[in-house]
C-alpha cells in the first residue's frame, strides 16, 4: 500500500476472505473482489454505506471505490444479504 492510494483484495469463496478490511481515512481506496466459487448467492456484491453494486463474474477481479473520508464502519453483503463483510476506516 503506498502513501497515495490504498486497495485491499477480497476473495470470495463461501463468504469473504477477509470479511474485515481496514483502511487508512483520507487516503483514496478501492476493494477488489474476485469471486473463485460459484456457490451460494455470491455473485452480487453491494453497500448501502458505499452505494455499490456490481455484478462478480467467476474469476474475474472486480474493483470498487470506497469513500475513506469518515472514520468508522461499514458493511457490504451479498446479492441476498446472507453473507457479510465490513470495512473499518481508522
Amino acid at each position: 500500500m503506498s502513501e497515495n492510494v490504498q486497495n485491499a483484495k477480497v476473495e470470495v469463496a463461501g463468504g469473504y476472505n477477509p470479511e474485515v478490511v481496514t483502511l487508512k481515512q483520507g487516503v483514496p481506496a478501492t476493494i477488489t473482489f474476485t469471486r473463485t466459487s460459484d456457490q451460494g448467492c455470491l455473485d452480487v456484491v453491494h453497500s448501502k454505506d458505499f452505494d455499490f453494486e456490481t455484478e462478480l463474474p467467476l474469476n474475474e477481479a472486480k474493483t470498487v471505490t470506497v469513500n475513506t473520508d469518515q472514520a468508522g464502519e461499514f458493511n457490504f453483503s451479498c446479492g441476498m444479504d446472507m453473507f457479510f463483510g465490513k470495512v473499518v476506516i481508522k
